[in-house]
Order: structure tokens, then C-alpha cells, then sequence
């Protein structure tokens, strides 16, 4: 087992990147060496005050709003980045990780599978993380396990699939203020739909994604890809960590996809997602239903907890994009995932 520790940068002390933060201070084996963040609240001051914890004998951190500082000076052999949603705006900060010769793990939902929709930009950064010998890996929750690798590892005891559907009903009250604004919260319903028709809401980000790594995961050949969304409004007023919407105003977003193959849907995505949603009687999940021999229907209620689980998946990621070849790599690609409970470093190497 190696002797330092994993050197950890994080860029966007948000509510992802402080999760991250605080889960990557519970573990044996890693250390965070620096944290960007441009947020006038955060910028220029130590990490453990702005997260509220003692730093227990750690060399301290101060949080800095020049990436570039941080990736020249702190050490940091990988960076998580917890900063957008779309691969064209992640792609520049990105890149600058990969040049430095640093490993990426990205939130950005888009990242999950980044050539479904952006195929010349998922191709540069794999030649970018090839050239500098870094690996760069998108994922999370939903995109990255629920609706996609789940689905994928379930089909693994049929000898055929003829239909899939995945349907997750899930609260949005974790996530911080960039999700809240791309799910229209709060919004009146004539703003909402204005926001879908300028292209400013933005709903669920991923069905693109999690349709093309099941099928491409399975081999099947996808035609197209169609989804809708409608606004969820709620009777009463809720209010979110980051988020409130007012009775009669919307509280989230009922996003539904199809991936078309040989003609007809083979897959299909089911995703209701608000605030509170329990404040009206609405009980999460996540539901698995595969058509072919044997059939398979999955079911788990509640849902997995999003916000956490999208932290937990990017922190227990870090020793397999460090153990991993060169390049863009997607979860069809790496080890099963799995909760890190040893000394993350004995993972490291394997």
C-alpha cells in the first residue's frame, strides 16, 4: 500500500463539492489540498470554517478562486469537479485539469456519457486525457447508477431483453441552487414554460446519456432519442434547503424519455422530481422493469437519496479513475462501484 495519502483538489465548494468535502474528511487514506470556489462567502477563507468542522490536526485549507494556482502548486493528482451540467460549459475547465496532468471526475450529467450528445468534444477530451496520462470520468447518482449502470448490471442474468424501463420518482430538496433554476422551482407556470421554450429550463439532465450506456452497454443500436417534461405544480407551499415554490407555482418537473431501436421504443425513462415531494402525499422510489427471459422488476422505496448518493459515487470513484488507462472513460468502463470503508489508498494499484 502507498504511503501519502491521495491528494484530492475540489472545484465548486457548492452543495455537491461541501458533501464531497465533508466525506472525503471521514476517510482513511486522502487529502484535500486545495478547494476552488468564487463564491464572495467562501473565497480567501479556510474550508473548515466555512464547513463548520475542526480541522483535527490537518494542514489547513484556504479556499481559492484561481484554479490554476491551485493545480500548479497543491499536488493534487485528481480533482473533483462539481461546477456544471453541461458538457459544452464543463468542457473548458475540463480541459484545463486534464493539461495539468490531473485525473477528473466530473457531476456534470452530461459527463455520464458525453458522446450521446456532444460526440466531437467527448472525443477531445479522451485524446487530451490520453496525451497529458489522465483519466476523466463523468458520473453520479442519476446519471451514473440508478437509470443506466443499475440497469445495465441487471440485464446480466437474462438470455434476452426485449423492453426496459426505469422510472425513478426522486426529491429534489438536496441539491443546490444551479439544479433548482434548471428544474424551473419556484416558477409560475406561464414562466415555466416560457423557460422550456427559450431553452433556460432545462429538467432532468441525463435521458440522452442513460438511454445511449444502456444500450450501448447491452448492444443495442439506438435510432433516436424523444422526451417531454411537465411541469409538476404544487397545492401547497414548499420549501427546500435551496428551493421554495408557493401553492399553484411549480415545485419540479415530470420528465419522461424513449430510446427508439429497430423501429419501435425499447427504452424507457420515467422521472417525476420536486421539492418535498412527501408535503403532497408523493412517496419516492426507483423502479426496474426489464421485459425478456427471465423478466426482472426492481424495486426500491424510498428512493436512493440523491444528493448523497451523487457525493458518495464521485468519492468512491477516486481509486478507480486513478487505476484506470488513459482517457474518457464512462461507468460501463471501470470496476463496479462500491463503498470505501478501509483506507482508500489499499484500493489504489489494484
Amino acid at each position: 500500500m502507498r504511503k501519502e495519502p491521495i491528494r484530492v483538489a475540489i472545484w465548486g465548494l457548492g452543495a455537491m463539492g461541501s458533501g464531497m468535502a465533508k466525506m472525503l474528511l471521514s476517510k482513511q487514506g486522502v487529502e484535500i489540498v486545495g478547494v476552488c470556489d468564487l463564491h464572495p462567502d467562501r473565497v480567501n477563507r479556510s474550508l473548515y470554517d466555512v464547513l463548520g468542522v475542526g480541522r483535527a490536526g490537518r494542514r489547513d485549507v484556504v479556499i481559492d478562486g484561481d484554479i490554476d494556482r491551485i493545480l500548479a502548486e497543491s499536488g493534487c493528482e485528481i480533482c473533483l469537479c462539481a461546477t456544471d451540467s453541461f458538457v459544452k460549459n464543463a468542457f473548458p475547465k475540463l480541459k484545463r485539469v486534464l493539461e495539468s496532468g490531473v485525473n477528473v471526475i466530473s457531476t456534470a450529467e452530461e459527463m455520464a456519457f458525453p458522446a450521446a450528445q456532444n460526440p466531437e468534444l467527448a472525443e477531445a477530451l479522451d485524446a487530451i486525457a490520453k496525451e497529458h496520462g489522465v483519466s476523466i470520468l463523468g458520473t453520479g447518482i442519476n446519471p451514473g447508477l440508478i437509470m443506466d449502470l443499475l440497469v445495465v448490471a441487471m440485464t446480466g442474468c437474462m438470455t434476452d431483453v426485449t423492453h426496459i424501463e426505469a422510472r425513478r420518482v426522486n426529491s429534489l430538496s438536496p441539491f443546490g441552487k444551479a439544479v433548482m433554476e434548471e428544474q424551473g422551482v419556484g416558477l409560475t407556470p406561464d414562466a415555466f414554460d416560457a423557460g422550456v421554450s427559450s431553452g433556460k429550463i432545462a429538467g432532468h439532465v441525463g435521458f440522452s446519456e442513460s438511454i445511449r450506456m444502456i444500450a450501448d452497454g447491452i448492444g443495442w443500436e439506438v435510432e433516436r432519442i424523444e422526451q417531454q417534461m411537465q411541469p409538476i405544480i404544487t397545492g401547497v407551499d414548499r420549501q427546500a434547503p435551496y428551493g421554495y415554490a408557493a401553492a399553484g407555482n411549480v415545485a419540479g418537473v415530470n420528465m419522461t424519455g424513449q430510446g427508439y431501436v429497430d423501429g419501435s421504443v425499447r427504452i424507457d425513462m420515467i422521472h417525476p422530481q420536486q421539492i418535498e415531494p412527501e408535503t403532497e402525499g408523493t412517496s419516492t422510489g426507483d423502479y426496474i422493469t426489464i421485459k425478456g427471459s427471465p423478466e426482472v422488476n426492481l424495486s426500491i422505496s424510498p428512493e436512493v437519496d440523491g444528493g448523497l448518493g451523487t457525493i458518495a459515487m464521485c468519492v468512491n470513484m477516486i481509486p478507480h479513475v486513478l487505476n484506470a488507462s488513459p482517457g474518457l472513460k464512462t461507468m460501463l468502463d471501470l470496476p463496479v462501484p462500491r463503498a470505501i470503508m478501509g483506507d482508500m489508498r489499499r484500493f489504489v494499484g489494484r
